[in-house]
């Protein structure tokens, strides 16, 4: 097909575009309307996804779960956590035994009222192993980690969280200082880098760390955590991990091959899945809504087209009196059904950027563009415009000429 004939049908649709400018702008107004709305909803879909992975991979890296059992009396269950069915030596046992697994730790959990000289705040307060923040991948700004030796001693020692810090002692340097926690006197010998929000919107950062053996003795009491954390060596891993650590308890617990496990273990990549697939699902609802804008878009253009046919009936007439034959009256109208579906998906694109960046300023969620977002839903409008235009442009190319001729 001769090129500048194509480009010749192109210009006749952009100088009828431009001729019926309202008539244009409102017919397009579905597709740009659709094609906005599908730019903008994934984009910021893909945004909170990202930011839903970040924070739970701000839990730890190839975190890995293993709560103690559960409690039942009088036929009434209590939840994972509730028995005391876990120990210290189970967590030694799984870092040393398990070879899918890099750190572990045992801890436990209180809250506690911690004292400073001039503020008081209830806080959270971790008793945890020397390897507990490797596990979490959290390090330490200011000061020290607890060390192994301060587990072996139970030695009164703890490290802070950001925001703890900040209530106990405002702007101050909190190394060095003294706090009581329950009565009993603490040393803070390290500040912990800012962890943020978990995925539950729990406040990392509100936390005391003191060794277990000191959460044992003096805060909690007994000799048994309530879970123990682990990381597995590399995310392909966890899966290995999870199964060693079940095999390896249930030999230490001696548990029988028809034995439920008196543990659960869980891993933070389960969560992650699961915010995946609903935010997955979402999109998809959002994203099918913003097609049906589309469809609706493409009937539009089929009724202005029909329209259009009706109006310019006689000059088809005449294009087919000098020799146009009906593959060039349907490519007119098709190619002037497409160029108004692409308009209308150009304007899409640069109202769907616009809305993203509203959007992104009112939420603080950071839109996630790539070219084949913007060129995906672009190239469906143009897809929907040609499918609409096929029946006026098959009815305009059906027009019997002489009749076409005499109408006013």
């Amino acid at each position: 097909m001769n090129p500048v004939v194509w480009l010749e049908s192109f210009r006749i649709a952009v100088r009828q575009m431009r001729r019926h400018r309202t008539r244009s702008i409102l017919t397009m107004l579905g597709v740009i309307i659709g094609v906005a709305a599908i730019i903008s909803v994934i984009a910021i879909s893909e945004g909170a996804k990202q930011r839903i992975q970040g924070q739970i991979a701000n839990l730890g890296t190839n975190m890995i779960i293993v709560l103690a059992g559960s409690t039942s009396q009088g036929g009434v269950r209590a939840g994972a956590g509730s028995a005391e069915t876990l120990t210290v030596q189970d967590a030694e046992a799984i870092e040393r035994e398990c070879s899918a697994v890099g750190h572990a730790s045992a801890v436990t959990r209180s809250i506690c009222q911690a004292v400073g000289e001039l503020a008081n705040w209830s806080v959270r307060v971790t008793g945890a192993e020397a390897d507990y923040l490797r596990v979490r991948s959290w390090s330490v700004d200011v000061g020290r980690e607890i060390e192994q030796r301060d587990v072996d001693s139970a030695a009164k020692v703890c490290l802070i969280g950001r925001t703890s810090a900040q209530q106990l002692f405002g702007k101050s340097d909190p190394v060095g200082q003294r706090i009581r926690v329950k009565g009993t006197p603490m040393e803070i010998v390290g500040l912990l880098a800012e962890k943020g929000q978990s995925p539950l919107g729990e406040d990392q950062d509100d936390i005391l760390i003191v060794p277990i053996t000191t959460a044992f003795r003096h805060l909690t009491g007994g000799d048994r955590p309530k879970a123990i954390v682990l990381s597995a060596v590399s995310e392909s891993q966890i899966d290995q991990a999870m199964n060693q650590v079940q095999t390896l308890l249930r030999h230490r617990h001696q548990l029988r091959g028809d034995e439920m496990d008196d543990f659960t273990v869980k891993s933070i990549s389960e969560a992650a899945q699961t915010a995946e697939r609903t935010s997955n699902v979402m999109t998809l609802l959002l994203v099918s809504i913003a097609g049906i804008s589309l469809l609706v878009g493409g009937i539009g253009i089929m009724n202005i087209m029909l329209v259009t046919v009706m109006e310019r009936t006689r000059e088809i007439g005449i294009r087919m009196a000098l020799g146009a034959d009906r593959r060039m009256i349907m490519r007119q109208f098709m190619l002037e059904a497409g160029a108004l579906a692409g308009a209308g998906g150009l304007l899409g694109v640069v109202v769907g950027l616009i809305g993203c960046v509203l959007i992104a300023r009112l939420t603080g969620l950071m839109p996630v563009l790539s070219p084949m977002l913007l060129a995906g839903p672009l190239v469906f409008a143009v897809c929907i415009g040609l499918v609409f235009g096929l029946l006026p442009a098959r009815r305009a190319s059906r027009l019997n000429p002489v009749e076409s001729l005499r109408h006013d």
